[in-house]
């Protein structure tokens, strides 16, 4: 059940969503009109901007609707690109829950990652990673947890291969320390006897985007129930990205949990507040999250009207 926790989680965030959570990167060899680097403000590698357009309306700006458009540009304009499929993996599991298309795009983003190793070992290998990450959860998807947990094992051993390839040419290179961090510190809340040290210090000392390094360590310390740290990771991501309303949901869930831990019914009135705030921009973001975003509201205020 851990395991598959795991690898259902990172199917769904952040990251990536992350994960998607938080999953991203590479040269287009047809488009010659390059974007800035989202992760880099010195020595920046090139990317296309399709595909950052995408990135941002995802991560800064949390409209689904909008990446799409953008996404299905990218498939054109910049085909080589890592990043481009597995934003498009994610949202086929997060939006359309189109199980074929995240198996397709996993595909695909592994074998473009290959492609680059040669030219640009350090994203060649991250992407790589990221291909088998996302194989590992569309074979747990498919499978499931009793069948599928040791083919999606033997993946995480690769994805772990090629990222220790990444690092080895740039320790403390953004982009990989965002999605290494990401990743250890699903594992680490996830599975037992796990360290999320490490990643918190990797998030916090080298990850960037920093509004996406404040999200990561908001998800993990609100797994590990230490929802003050929590609090004050998703308002320092807030501070940049205010217009994200995953953010004022993730935050309405740490205030949520930690007013039961604190029986604190201001703390609850103000997390039906920031559902209500993710609510109102629904029209963007997938049917599914809205749903549940309902859902969790509902409890809250079932729990301000009918205390115990």
């Amino acid at each position: 059940m851990k395991n598959y926790r795991f690898w259902s989680a990172i199917a769904q965030s952040a990251a990536l969503k992350a994960i998607a959570t938080t999953t991203l990167l590479t040269i287009s060899s047809i488009s010659p009109t390059w974007a800035a680097d989202p992760f880099r403000t010195t020595s920046p590698h090139p990317i296309g901007d399709k595909t950052e357009a995408a990135f941002k309306a995802i991560f800064q700006d949390g409209n689904y609707r909008t990446a799409q458009g953008y996404l299905k540009q990218a498939q054109t304009m910049e085909p080589n690109e890592p990043l481009a499929y597995a934003l498009q993996a994610s949202l086929a599991y997060s939006v359309d829950k189109d199980l074929t298309a995240f198996s397709l795009y996993g595909n695909k983003t592994l074998e473009t990652a290959k492609q680059l190793i040669n030219t640009d070992p350090l994203r060649g290998n991250l992407y790589t990673a990221v291909g088998y990450f996302l194989q590992g959860a569309s074979i747990l998807t498919r499978e499931g947890t009793v069948k599928g947990t040791p083919e999606a094992l033997s993946k995480l051993r690769l994805v772990y291969e090629h990222l220790d390839k990444a690092q080895s040419v740039s320790a403390k290179d953004p982009e990989i320390n965002l999605m290494r961090g990401y990743m250890d510190l699903l594992l680490a809340v996830n599975l037992p006897f796990s360290n999320p040290e490490q990643a918190i210090a990797r998030l916090k000392e080298f990850a960037a985007p920093q509004y996406l390094a404040n999200r990561g360590l908001a998800i993990g310390y609100r797994d590990l129930e230490e929802y003050s740290a929590a609090l004050d990771a998703v308002n320092r991501a807030l501070s940049t990205t205010a217009s994200n309303p995953e953010l004022f949901y993730l935050k309405a869930q740490i205030l949520a949990e930690y007013s039961k831990k604190q029986n604190d019914r201001s703390m609850l009135q103000e997390a039906v507040k920031n559902f209500d705030r993710a609510i109102s921009k629904k029209a963007q973001l997938p049917p599914n999250l809205v749903k549940q975003i309902e859902r969790e509201r509902g409890k809250a205020v079932s729990r301000l009207t009918n205390p115990k």
